[in-house]
């Protein structure tokens, strides 16, 4: 036991903090062997350095000093950088700039090295350079100002136009007529362009920004090229353009091609213009011109079915009447010049000569660079069309006549509907009218602004 009078003393604490470090100055002072040699290897290095140095204290100072690092040799550097930039315009300025430098730098030397150069003399000599090196590219500037001055052609006189668009339905053989002209004749169809496809190898010839620009107006009013066409407002468009509803980015660039005099003689296809075209029109500086062409609506339609998947006869038969009918109808104000499709491939030659040259004396266009010739025909055209055509006519002359208009004449036709159905009524129904309009296109009464179209359902 323990002694009640005994007096405990606590156990002193140990304690947990480390033993301090000497901090003392000179624990900073003691090297090992390894630490001794690198520091002798720098100081020998820096009073190498030092040495070299000594020949540049010498120098004369330059008469301006300079305020900002590197600027006595800006004018040098600049000069060589726009030069570069001239022949190698993909490579970055700052990248071009710091070659330069390190080039300058290097002939700066060596020119120290061989002669007595100081930095005044340096600056006079990279003055006088420079300044005939911009001498020579202010004259060459001045030349290429003068040679677009000269190519920019004066505005157009009234009744003159810039250019014409080619209208008429999808499948119409627009796209051979448009090549013809831009690779025979050397029209401006501007660019980039849709390119071929496996129905259309040769190229369609379409900007591709108007196309897209198409396609957003009719997207906005919940259209598709082969869908509800026939309820397009262009009025909905300008405004939703004007509101920024609908987004212009591609249609700034269509009309920069368009807008342009120096693009002239320019050619516009797009079969969504006839639906479109009045959306257009307030857009354009020049009111362009129409060549206006069509194709038997029974080819069209048949040509929409193999084509297109789950595409009916009376679907393609449809269309045509609705792209004709909208083509003719937005068109009515401007000047047109007509063709079609089996005019152009009866005599390609004299047909699109002939068009170009009615463009020209009929609506103002500037005349083609180039006259079409057989050769451009022969490269362009595919004979199996002029093929087809003829097997067609031969095997349409065997059907039963089934109506006339004037001397036009409508023949009977192969559906795939049961005979009676109410479909296979709707789709003859459509083929009747179709080759209605079809004649009057042929007799010129289509075209006239009197003109009866029919109320589709």
């Amino acid at each position: 036991m323990v002694d009640p009078d005994t007096k405990i003393h606590p156990r002193p604490r140990r304690s947990r903090r480390k033993p301090q470090s000497d901090q003392r100055f000179s624990a900073y002072l003691s090297f090992g062997f390894s630490a001794t040699v690198c520091l002798g290897i720098f100081a020998a290095c820096y009073a190498l350095v030092l040495f070299g140095l000594c020949p540049l204290l010498n120098q004369e100072s330059p008469l301006v000093t300079p305020t900002h690092r590197g600027e006595i040799l800006q004018p040098v550097v600049h000069s060589a950088v726009e030069s570069v930039k001239h022949h190698i315009p993909h490579l970055p300025g700052q990248m071009i700039a710091e070659s330069v430098a390190g080039i300058v730098k290097r002939k700066i030397a060596d020119m120290r090295k061989q002669q007595d150069v100081t930095d005044t003399s340096l600056m006079e000599k990279a003055t006088e350079e420079f300044n005939l090196l911009r001498k020579r590219r202010d004259q060459k500037g001045a030349r290429q100002a003068n040679d677009e001055s000269a190519a920019e052609p004066a505005q157009l006189a009234p009744g003159k136009r810039s250019g014409f668009l080619v209208l008429g339905m999808h499948r119409s053989g627009t796209s051979m007529l448009a090549g013809l002209m831009a690779t025979g004749q050397g029209y401006n169809v501007g660019g980039p362009l849709i390119g071929g496809a496996f129905d259309n190898e040769k190229g369609f010839f379409e900007l591709v920004d108007a196309v897209l620009q198409n396609d957003e107006f009719m997207q906005l009013q919940r259209i598709w090229w082969s869908s509800n066409v026939i309820n397009y407002d262009h009025e909905k468009a300008i405004v939703a353009k004007r509101n920024g509803k609908v987004s212009f980015d591609h249609g700034e660039k269509a009309l920069a091609f368009f807008n342009s005099p120096r693009n002239a003689p320019y050619l516009q296809k797009d079969p969504r213009m006839c639906i479109t075209l009045k959306t257009w029109l307030p857009l354009l500086k020049s009111e362009p011109a129409v060549l206006f062409t069509y194709r038997h609506p029974l080819e069209v339609a048949l040509s929409l079915k193999r084509r297109e998947k789950n595409f009916t006869l009376e679907h393609g038969l449809r269309l045509w009447i609705v792209y004709n009918m909208k083509g003719v109808e937005n068109s009515q104000q401007l000047c047109r010049v007509y063709s079609s499709n089996e005019a152009i491939l009866a005599d390609p030659l004299n047909e699109v000569n002939r068009i170009s040259s009615e463009l020209t004396s009929k609506c103002g266009i500037p005349p083609p660079p180039e006259q079409l010739t057989q050769e451009d025909v022969d490269k362009f055209v595919d004979p199996d069309l002029q093929h087809n055509k003829k097997k067609r006519e031969a095997d349409d002359e065997k059907k039963e006549i089934i109506a006339e208009h004037g001397t036009c004449t409508v023949r009977d036709y192969e559906s795939s509907l049961p005979e009676g159905s109410p479909d296979y009524k709707r789709e003859r129904t459509l083929y009747m009218t179709a080759m209605k309009i079809y004649c009057d296109f042929q007799n010129g009464s289509a075209y006239e602004e009197t003109y009866q179209w029919p109320k589709l359902g």
